[in-house]
Parts: structure tokens; C-alpha cells; sequence
């Protein structure tokens, strides 16, 4: 296809004189190509490109809407379309919404402050560190207080529900009262469905929210502004704490580290937003705080096991003994997640304690346990006349 500098050529030597045999080997076209150029004058259009079908289509009125009513976040869109029949990818989507930003509602955020002695954030973080001499995954939770910024760290081999329970629980200790209102992810250790429809919250939560007198209470999803203060605590417990202390003996140790960090870094840092120093702001809002209760929350793990023959029961990779006359009965467990393991009889009688332990350090046997187990087993004893009556005989 001719192009402008290739016409010009053409009408240059077409003015020269030069035959279009000539115009056309030199410009590296047909005659017929030449011809048609100094017949149009000029070079030929171009052609606009056919614009393929897209899956977007037949859904960009209904993005539009969502957009006009500012909604923005390209996940709730997506949500949204795929309910009603779309079948394509994110990416497609974020390419027709990145230009249309520009249009966005340029609106004021007005910061929430909530009255002291109301409100806790919680939120976990992850991190690897060296735990004794191994690189390993860790879990930080961190718990803020809404109004006076200070909060609380507790470092876990996990973020399970148990441990989800101990931190809140640890951070209530730490501050030394319960705030109104705990606020969550919808995580299923708290949560278990969370629509605009329906809100149910874990059962184990609820109860731990029944016995310390907080009201629990569940971020919208797609609406991380709800929790932003306790997600930038996050972020500067790991570019803080965890690059000033990289390698740790165990959880232990980092844990008190991390309560030594908060003492001396933490809690006496000048906040860049409120221009206060957080342990002083927090001296006000400790008088709002609940009270504790006399009882501190079971967060144990609970299992339930059936006695074997030996008065044993296998507990993550060893055994332990349970009272001989438990024998074939089914005991509850309670395994604390400092390593305390305690067995209860199904009417919730403690019957044995012990110390989880690897199972390398062998079976862990209390001797009262088993006494039952020996007597049954003893030899009968028989005097030395039967075995010299038995001599003669032979």
C-alpha cells in the first residue's frame, strides 16, 4: 500500500516527465498503482481497523453504572458482572476502567475517631525469620486501640481461630481492660458469612466476645478504610520490629522481645497524625476500658480421644497415659497452646496432665497411672515344694 512519501515521489517524477513505467519501477509498484495515484491525487486511505468483539461488551453499560455510582474497586465490578453472565478475565475489566479514573469524584476523606475505650482492630501479619537456627513462616497479630493508637503484638506458629482468641485475649491483658467494640477480617476464626444480606459470626467467637463483654463487629468486604489503623500497624511492626530483630530462639523469646519493642519504641512514639505521644494519649482512654473478667477465655485446642488397652492415648506423634480404669473410654483433650495437655472424662473430670512433648523424648507415663495395669500382671508366685514334688515325679 502506497504510503505519503511514496505519492510524493510519484507526483515529483510525474512533473519531471518521466513515463509511469519509469515512476512505477522506481517507487517499487505496478503501473496500474500509479495510474490510480495521480488519478486520486494523493495517496490512498487508510483503512480504519475492525474492532474485534469483546466479552466486556455487552456488560459496559452496566459498569458504567457501578462507576457512576463510585464504585471503583475492580473486584466488586468483577462480582457483580460475573452474577449476571460474565465469563471474562480481571484484566480486560481493569483496561476499561483505568482511563475512566481520571473521572473519578475527587471527594474529601473525612477520618473517623472513635471515643476512647470503644473500639479494638485486629489484624495478623506474616513474616520469615530464623527460629532456632531454621528459616520459618510466622504470624504476628496486631490489636489497636481506635482511639489512642497504642496497640499490642503477639507473634504464633499460626493464625488459626485459638490463637485469634489468645492474641485479643493478650492484647485486653496488655492494656488491662476491654474496649466496646472488636473489630475483624472476615476470617472464619471469626466470621463465617458476611453478606449485605446475612452476618453470622463464629459461635467460638461470640462466646469469647460473651465472656470479656465486647460487642464483636465485622469489616465489609472490599472496605479496607474500615480497619485502616490497625492495617498500617501491621506494616510498622514489619518494617520496624522485624528488621531490627531478624533471628529468634523461639516464640518465647520473640514474644518478649516484641513486649520489650513496644515498651521502649512502640508505645512512646510521637503519632504523625494525632501529634501526640501514644502512652499518653492511652493514660486517658485507660479509664473507659472494661474491666476483665475474673476468669481468663479457655483457648485450648479441644480433641477427643478413646483409651487404648495400655491406658495410652496418641497426642500429636506420642502417647501419654490416662488412669488404668479409663480404659476403652472416650476422654475430651484440652491442649494449650503453651504445650499444656490436660484429659478430661466425658463428665469434664480431670484425669491426667501432662507436657506435649516430641516423640523422641519418649512415652510420657505417669507410674499412678499404670499401677492397676502391674498388679493385674504379676506372676503368680508358687512355693519351692511344687517344683520339687514335680522333680520326683520325673
Amino acid at each position: 500500500m502506497l504510503n505519503r512519501e511514496d505519492y510524493l515521489m510519484i507526483d515529483e517524477m510525474h512533473e519531471r516527465g518521466c513515463y509511469q513505467r519509469e515512476i512505477a519501477a522506481e517507487v517499487g509498484v505496478s503501473e496500474r498503482t500509479v495510474r490510480r495515484a495521480l488519478r486520486r491525487g494523493g495517496a490512498p486511505p487508510r483503512r480504519k481497523a475492525r474492532k474485534r468483539a469483546s466479552k466486556l461488551d455487552a456488560y459496559r453499560s452496566e459498569i458504567d453504572r457501578l462507576l457512576g455510582e463510585e464504585v471503583w474497586n475492580a473486584q466488586v465490578i468483577l462480582a457483580e458482572i460475573r452474577a449476571q453472565g460474565y465469563a471474562g478475565g480481571r484484566s480486560i475489566l481493569c483496561d476499561y476502567i483505568r482511563p475512566k479514573r481520571a473521572l473519578r469524584k475527587r471527594v474529601g476523606t473525612v477520618r473517623f475517631e472513635t471515643p476512647a475505650g470503644k473500639q479494638l482492630q485486629h489484624d495478623w501479619g506474616e513474616v520469615t525469620v530464623e527460629m532456632a537456627g531454621e528459616a520459618r513462616k510466622v504470624y504476628f497479630a496486631v490489636n489497636t486501640l481506635g482511639y489512642s493508637r497504642r496497640f499490642h503484638v503477639y507473634a504464633a506458629p499460626a493464625n488459626d481461630a485459638e490463637h485469634t482468641y489468645e492474641s485479643v485475649i493478650r492484647s485486653f491483658e496488655y492494656f488491662g481492660g476491654v474496649t466496646a467494640e472488636v473489630w475483624v477480617d472476615n476470617q472464619t476464626a471469626a466470621v463465617l458469612t458476611h453478606t449485605p444480606e446475612r452476618l453470622r459470626f463464629n459461635p467460638a467467637f461470640v462466646m469469647l466476645a460473651t465472656h470479656y463483654g465486647f460487642r464483636p463487629k465485622a469489616c465489609r468486604p472490599y472496605r479496607p478504610q474500615t480497619k485502616g489503623k490497625d492495617e498500617r500497624m501491621v506494616g510498622y511492626v514489619k518494617h520496624n520490629f522485624f528488621v531490627r530483630y531478624r533471628r529468634f530462639e523461639s516464640f518465647a523469646h520473640l514474644n518478649a522481645l516484641l513486649e520489650r519493642w513496644l515498651a521502649e519504641v512502640a508505645d512512646p512514639r510521637r503519632h504523625g497524625t494525632l501529634k501526640e505521644v501514644v502512652a499518653e494519649r492511652f493514660a486517658r482512654e485507660a479509664p473507659h476500658l472494661g474491666a476483665l473478667p475474673a476468669i481468663r477465655f479457655d483457648t485450648s485446642y479441644r480433641e477427643h480421644r478413646r483409651v487404648a488397652l495400655d491406658a495410652m492415648i496418641e497426642v500429636r506423634g506420642n502417647r501419654y497415659s490416662v488412669p488404668a480404669h479409663w480404659v476403652g473410654e472416650t476422654v475430651s483433650l484440652a491442649i494449650g497452646l503453651d504445650g499444656a495437655l490436660k484429659v478430661f472424662t466425658q463428665a469434664g473430670r480431670l484425669v491426667a496432665e501432662h507436657r506435649l512433648r516430641e516423640a523422641s523424648a519418649g512415652w510420657q507415663i505417669t507410674p499412678e497411672h499404670h499401677k492397676r495395669l502391674w498388679q493385674a500382671a504379676q506372676v503368680e508366685r508358687r512355693a519351692l515344694s511344687v517344683y520339687e514334688e514335680v522333680a520326683r515325679c520325673n
